[in-house]
């Protein structure tokens, strides 16, 4: 299940069943774990929708959506560094598109199948919070063929400090 070049959907979802694109392990338990109650405490009513039952922004609304600022994307539930923006491609979705998360084990493959539809959740391996869901064979020309399309309230956006504005005065 690498980042750089192994489609982790495999064929299923796109025409060949016999592959699994995720498949049913038993899982570990998340590194972060909270009641019910701690989560909604620490999250806004959005937040919580999204994050903890897996709800959805609505397109064309969530801060990044459309952001080209340089930095690190971390999970809003837990701080999590899950992909970065040189990953980050514009999809014209109206979420955040990645073609690869961070690196291998950030987050985690689920099958999703509400509303009709075959489909892979993707989930913060640290926490277990929603983040949203990943596709492939969309056609994008991405390097891995896949486009993790990520709600914004899910995500923290670091951005990259520039070196040169926090290097001591060279002239002083």
């Amino acid at each position: 299940m690498s980042i750089f070049g192994n489609n982790i959907l495999g064929n299923s979802i796109f025409g060949n069943k016999a592959a699994d694109p995720a498949p049913e392990a038993p899982e570990a338990e998340p590194a972060v774990q909270k009641t019910d109650a701690e989560w909604r405490e620490e999250l806004t009513p959005e937040e919580y929708h999204v994050l903890r039952q897996s709800g959805t922004e609505r397109p064309y609304t969530g801060e990044y959506w459309d952001t080209h600022t340089a930095g690190v994307y971390h999970c809003r539930a837990c701080g999590t560094e899950l992909f970065t923006s040189n990953e980050k491609f514009d999809s014209h979705c109206g979420w955040p598109s990645f073609w690869a998360p961070l690196a291998d084990g950030t987050v985690r493959y689920i099958h999703d199948r509400t509303l009709g539809m075959e489909r892979v959740e993707v989930r913060c391996a640290t926490c277990d919070s929603h983040l949203g869901h990943v596709f492939g064979g969309e056609g994008y020309g991405t390097p891995t063929d896949q486009r993790y399309c990520i709600n914004s309230v899910s995500l923290k956006l670091v951005p990259r400090q520039d070196p040169q504005a926090s290097a001591p005065d060279a002239d002083a």
